[in-house]
């Protein structure tokens, strides 16, 4: 702490992101990143953009990268917000679209990033707890707010809610924004992006980190009615106006066109995850049902830190939570064959 912070900076609680170990030879299973490389395509278009126009900057509005994601949904590309990461994304979210004369509703099981924007800018909020399945109840969220937010598959637990769930939240709030937050879908969820010319109070954010293996690159986006997106816009280009740069856009934009690796990279981390969730099941754990690239586990028998603690000695890092209602359970993410048996190897016989 130091005497010329501002009282603001003082009482922030910042965000702790997963570890990134800088230790060889580890087993990393701690971040959600895909196991598996992101497309040649989009590789191949980075390496063509790497000349003399980065002494340029970049197209402010991203266009060939809107227009991308507006194809690959069927959307207008009017309807397409793009940002530094999704977190980018959600920060002008929470700043432009949620009222602050009513709380913000999300789950008390969530993404941990929601209440630190909250704190940063002055939000109320009300963490709607998950039931004892660790789902949300729909019927919770049909009260006065200033807003919704929901990660779907939900984070950490990987549980999904189905798309007519969703759309009964939408119903019962048209009034306030309802933001859902796809960073997981591509493995085993429908997106709710088929809603938003039918909802203009929709708005789905999405990520290019995990199923398009391109968590290096930084790149989110949204989809919703223009309105919402002009918002953003407009604090965008109050804040930065240039969060892509010219690597960044050409290779993202190529990462969509590529379905095929897409699918192939999709429904390995989808085969990968059933085989890990029975491995897991026969030792004894109990996971929750799972439609991300990780699942949350844990052993009635074994303490969730004890065993982490264990497996980081056998060279494999899982995230164990300390919140008081999730601190027996493991997030684990889905790696290739060969880190999952270095899981299950490391888990020895319980």
């Amino acid at each position: 702490m130091s005497k010329f912070w501002s009282p603001f900076v003082k009482d922030l609680v910042p965000y702790v992101p997963g570890e990134q170990p800088k230790l060889a030879k580890l087993v990393k299973l701690n971040t959600n990143e895909n196991p598996y490389g992101p497309s040649p395509k989009a590789l191949a278009a980075m390496q063509t953009e790497l000349n003399d126009n980065l002494r340029l900057y970049p197209d402010p509005n991203s266009d060939l990268l809107k227009q991308a994601v507006a194809e690959y949904y069927g959307v207008q590309g009017n309807q397409v917000f793009l940002g530094n990461g999704s977190d980018e994304v959600l920060a002008h979210v929470f700043h432009g679209l949620f009222q602050h004369g009513q709380p913000l509703l999300f789950p008390d099981i969530s993404y941990s990033f929601y209440p630190v924007y909250c704190g940063l800018y002055g939000i109320p909020f009300d963490a709607v707890p998950l039931d004892e399945q660790f789902q949300i109840r729909v019927s919770d969220y049909a009260k006065p707010n200033g807003g919704i937010i929901f990660p779907n598959p939900n984070a950490p637990t990987g549980c999904l809610l189905a798309l007519d769930a969703v759309e009964q939240i939408l119903k019962a709030n048209p009034d306030t924004v309802v933001v859902v937050d796809e960073a997981y879908i591509d493995f085993g969820g429908e997106t709710a992006i088929s809603l938003v010319d039918r909802y203009p109070n929709l708005l789905v954010t999405q990520t290019l980190s995990k199923s398009r293996s391109l968590a290096g690159l930084r790149v989110g986006l949204a989809v919703g009615h223009p309105d919402l997106i002009e918002a953003l816009e407009r604090i965008k280009n109050s804040f930065n106006s240039y969060p892509l740069d010219r690597l960044a856009i050409v290779g993202a934009a190529a990462a969509f066109a590529d379905r095929e690796h897409f699918d192939k990279t999709c429904r390995l981390v989808i085969d990968s995850r059933e085989w890990v969730v029975k491995q897991l099941q026969e030792k004894g754990f109990d996971v929750l049902p799972s439609a991300a690239n990780f699942i949350f586990a844990r052993h009635p028998q074994h303490d969730a830190a004890g065993l982490a603690a264990k497996l980081r000695e056998q060279g494999v890092i899982v995230r164990h939570f300390k919140q008081e209602r999730i601190a027996q359970f493991l997030r684990i993410t889905i790696g290739t064959p060969e880190q999952n048996q270095a899981l299950i190897d490391g888990l020895g016989d319980l």
